[in-house]
């Protein structure tokens, strides 16, 4: 028997599981390597607040995010994989690592910062304050208190209301939320400006109203785990968007969807 032939043989074996071994440390220890291995990035999103993430006529999956998401699929080199849940399940996801990534209008805030690492902002917005037409009571934020609003939880849009003396309660669609204003469940929303303008767009005889608008747009950005491995995924998200900025891409999109340029500040 030849020993040296075998032990020889032992050895690169040994080399080979090694090398494997370190591969897959490196894919784990960078959440980029692993994507690009599995040729697909995975964000969550609801897929039921227009013109954001919705279904059309067809039932396909629409909205200026999906297309952004797509967009920036390709400037990474993978597909783009969208996985719809409901807002306060979206968060979960990501902690547990279902999902690589959030995009859904997810506004940037100091508490979210602390949690997760945010890449550049890809649209601004303000927040505009709805009531039904013929409500007379709330003309401004500051007539919240004591009032309901209809907003999904642990959303931006509910920490505003309740900190104004607001109590929310929970939606799971846009369409759903003006239904309990209009039928007076509900006394006001919080929603995106350019969400409500687009509603209105499609239903121009809703009786709502824009009474207040906040001073000051909020960043909206793409929310990563907040660790080391996502650090090469944020600094190639942050990359893609720039130049999908750059190239007029995202205005395009955002005029499309809202019918004005909310990716520019």
């Amino acid at each position: 028997m030849n020993y040296k032939r075998l032990l020889g043989s032992a050895v690169a074996a040994a080399m080979a599981v090694t090398v494997l071994a370190g591969c897959g440390q490196k894919a784990a220890d960078d959440q980029l390597a692993t994507i690009k291995e599995n040729g697909k990035i995975v964000f969550a999103m609801e897929g039921t607040w227009a013109p954001w993430t919705y279904h059309d006529a067809n039932g396909d999956l629409v909205g200026f995010d999906t297309e952004v998401g797509k967009a920036i699929a390709e400037k990474l080199g993978v597909e783009a994989e969208f996985v719809e849940g409901e807002w306060d399940g979206l968060f979960a996801g990501l902690d547990s690592g279902r999902y690589d990534a959030i995009i859904n209008g997810v506004e940037i805030t100091e508490e979210r910062s602390e949690k997760y690492n945010f890449t550049t902002p890809y649209a601004y917005i303000k927040t505009a304050l709805v009531v039904a037409e013929d409500n007379t009571e709330i003309t401004s934020f500051e007539d919240l208190q004591g009032k309901t609003t209809a907003n999904s939880l642990d959303s931006t849009y509910q920490q505003l209301g309740e900190s104004y003396g607001a109590t929310c309660q929970n939606v799971d669609s846009l369409a759903e939320t003006m239904e309990m204003v209009l039928s007076g469940r509900a006394d006001a929303t919080l929603n995106a400006e350019v969400s409500v303008y687009d509603y209105l767009r499609e239903h121009p005889d809703a009786a709502i109203k824009i009474v207040d608008l906040t001073e000051d747009a909020s960043e909206v950005s793409v929310p990563l785990r907040k660790n080391e491995a996502s650090n090469s995924l944020q600094e190639a998200i942050n990359k893609a968007i720039d130049e999908l900025r750059e190239s007029g891409e995202l205005s395009t999109i955002s005029v499309k969807y809202f019918g004005s340029d909310i990716a520019s500040k």
